[in-house]
């Protein structure tokens, strides 16, 4: 894939210019509200039509195995997932708050940006109880087209190998 390099930008490996960088921290910090605000709707216009949305653990990362808690290819996989949520799926009502380190930004070969941030998800349930529900970092894949990020991957590595309850809402 050819992507167009934004103007400003270094070469391969390097940073991208102080307004790209802007540009693709916002669009995180974006991504992050539409989850905690409960707009989850707009979650699949995040990502290419062609992007896959994975996640998985560290250790599974780590030992190579293909296979993790969840794996889209496609925004159609992704609009199927939030319909199975609104329609099929039984859980109690609850929100997560996200809170995101400052990414780490590299400018690709194509024109695409690897970027990796930290996280952490705190969960606040029906009840009021409030939990950290995980934490680990993203690893995405991300492109700029006619101004507008958008995923064409996001690998969520969660650092613990296990999710307390059934994972509904996307990280």
């Amino acid at each position: 894939m050819n992507m167009p390099v934004e103007q400003g930008v270094v070469a391969q490996g390097q940073q991208p210019a102080p307004a790209v960088r802007e540009l693709l921290e916002n669009f995180l910090v974006a991504y992050c509200h539409q989850l905690d605000d409960g707009n989850i709707d707009q979650w699949p216009q995040f990502f290419r039509q062609d992007a896959v949305y994975e996640i998985t653990t560290r250790e599974n990362q780590e030992a190579g195995r293909p296979i993790g808690i969840m794996y889209c290819v496609g925004r159609g996989m992704l609009e199927d997932r939030i319909l199975a949520m609104k329609t099929a799926n039984i859980f109690e009502a609850h929100t997560y708050c996200h809170m995101l380190g400052r990414p780490q930004i590299q400018v690709q070969a194509d024109g695409s940006y690897a970027v990796r941030s930290n996280f952490t998800v705190y969960r606040t349930m029906y009840t009021g109880a409030v939990e950290l529900f995980t934490l680990g970092k993203y690893l995405d894949t991300i492109v700029v087209e006619n101004g507008q990020p958008l995923f064409l991957r996001r690998q969520v590595v969660l650092d613990p190998r296990l999710l307390d309850t059934l994972l509904v809402i996307p990280l």
